[in-house]
């Protein structure tokens, strides 16, 4: 069995009102094209930009908190992705493992009892985060974010975060993300995007027991690192590899931290293509492309890092 450890459902309004792609992408829709690529099981997860952020700012690339509509983060997103899991699709629904979203640093006892009232009602794999998009500090998770720690724990359930090493990304560095790891050994996280290849962070996920790292948007960052952008790691702190040939790059990745990688696509966002502060980025990938370069590798391989290792992380068995 193959999982899909990073993937996104619904409706991103940020990226859509900021005339950015991709936006949106059904449950329906991920299982169809993930089924025909050889997947199995997916890891889901709403969008990054919640219902209860103000729409006119969004517009704007501001995160402003509050509208007539909602006022709780992801109350609205998390419950309406569970419902489509279990409700309009069970029979799709039976193939995926939803984690809820949350915002570390704003309304987070707001949060806490919607996120309890959802576990009262639903099944719940896991808790995910992606503080840049939201400019929402994860160091807040040591503050008054503690309590989504405090769920992980009490639930035994896992936390997915967004990793940056972008030096002006203060909201999702990898080294606060594992931090955070350290000081909290009795909950179970995953960093996403290969710590943007930064060697010292990766290193770092080796070390603990209780960590580990998910390679999604594979494609993309390789493309990244080609053109050595800042949003990956600088040369003298990067991985080793050959970041021409992302397969390479993947087994180089699955070979050094052979109990630590986890592969997910991040479908939708496998691909970005805006305009982000003048500059225009055209990064495209696909999900064939994602798991082809998951496929080229050795079975024995294969199976660690989209099966055995995401069960590791779940912490749970599934059923075949």
């Amino acid at each position: 069995m193959i999982i899909d450890s990073h993937n996104h459902i619904g409706v991103d309004l940020q990226v859509y009102l900021r005339g950015h792609f991709p936006y949106a992408q059904h449950l329906s829709d991920l299982e169809r094209e993930g089924k025909s690529l050889g997947i199995e099981r997916w890891i889901v997860f709403p969008m990054p930009a919640y219902l209860a952020l103000d729409l006119a700012s969004l517009r704007k690339g501001k995160i402003t908190l509050g509208n007539e509509m909602e006022s709780v983060p992801f109350a609205w997103d998390n419950r309406r992705m569970l419902e489509e899991i279990y409700e309009l699709f069970p029979k799709q629904g039976k193939a995926v493992i939803p984690f809820a979203m949350f915002d570390p640093s704003r309304e987070t006892k707001a949060q806490e009892k919607a996120l309890r009232a959802l576990y009262r009602e639903y099944s719940l794999y896991g808790l995910k985060t992606q503080t840049t998009m939201i400019q929402s500090p994860i160091k807040s998770l040591l503050g008054e974010g503690r309590v989504f720690l405090q769920l992980a724990e009490e639930w035994n359930v896992p936390i997915l975060i967004h990793s940056s090493t972008l030096p002006s990304d203060i909201w999702a560095q990898a080294s606060d993300i594992l931090d955070i790891a350290e000081q909290t050994p009795k909950v179970r996280f995953c960093a996403a995007h290969s710590c943007r290849f930064d060697r010292v962070q990766l290193d770092r996920v080796a070390d603990l027991p209780n960590a580990w790292f998910d390679c999604s948007a594979h494609g993309i960052h390789c493309q990244l690192a080609v053109q050595d952008h800042p949003i990956v790691a600088p040369k003298e702190r990067r991985f080793e590899s050959d970041y021409a040939r992302p397969a390479q790059v993947l087994l180089d990745l699955a070979t050094t931290y052979p109990d630590k990688l986890l592969w997910g696509s991040d479908t939708p966002f496998h691909s970005f293509a805006g305009n982000e502060d003048g500059e225009m980025i055209h990064l495209i990938s696909s999900y064939a492309q994602e798991t082809e370069y998951l496929h080229s590798l050795p079975d024995a391989l294969k199976r660690q890092v989209s099966y055995d290792n995401t069960l590791k992380f779940l912490g749970r068995s599934l059923s075949e």
